[in-house]
């Protein structure tokens, strides 16, 4: 079996440094398709409060959050996040991601949401999973087909990005072992 050129892992604190790194880098592309981030966000301290805050979520099985890291070296190129976690009838959570664009199109992310998706429906025993995406971001859309998501619709005026709503593509996944 061929390795992978990535992996994902949950993030340490030791971590800090390094994504704070990668999203400051990034920070101009990732607020192109997502929601600004206030400048503390782009700070080690900021990232290692927020990886605190990420154990303490998954521990209470609120919010998952991985690091997508190289295998060649361990460097941190992205992360994948579980959220808006629901239980019960539901059994549903929301995917969303974000990869370093010196990564971008060489199927990392793709691969990274396989192994999540795969962490959450064998581990977590979630049932279906939602990924949104703008229609602005083709690539965006293709990552989260080829890891098995199917379009399901349109969710209009979803998200307000740099002062306008915007559309978002609307996937998601079901767990294949729940039938």
């Amino acid at each position: 079996m061929m390795e992978q050129p990535v992996y994902v892992r949950f993030a340490q604190e030791a971590d800090a440094a390094e994504l704070a790194a990668m999203h400051a880098r990034n920070r101009a592309f990732f607020e192109a398709f997502s929601p600004g981030r206030p400048d503390a966000h782009y700070t080690e301290a900021h990232q290692r409060q927020a990886i605190i805050e990420t154990q303490a979520d998954r521990e209470a099985d609120r919010r998952y959050n991985f690091l997508v890291c190289l295998a060649e070296d361990d460097r941190v190129i992205g992360d994948v996040q579980l959220s808006f976690v629901a239980r019960g009838a539901l059994q549903s959570c929301m995917i969303g991601y974000s990869l370093d664009q010196a990564h971008n199109g060489k199927g990392y992310m793709t691969e990274a949401v396989k192994q999540v998706v795969r962490y959450a429906f064998e581990t977590l025993k979630f049932h279906r999973i939602v990924g949104e995406a703008s229609p602005r971001n083709p690539g965006s859309i293709r990552v989260l087909e080829r890891a098995g998501f199917q379009k399901e619709g349109i969710a209009r005026s979803n998200v307000k990005i740099n002062g306008v709503w915007e559309d978002h593509q609307v996937l998601a996944i079901i767990n294949p072992e729940d039938g």
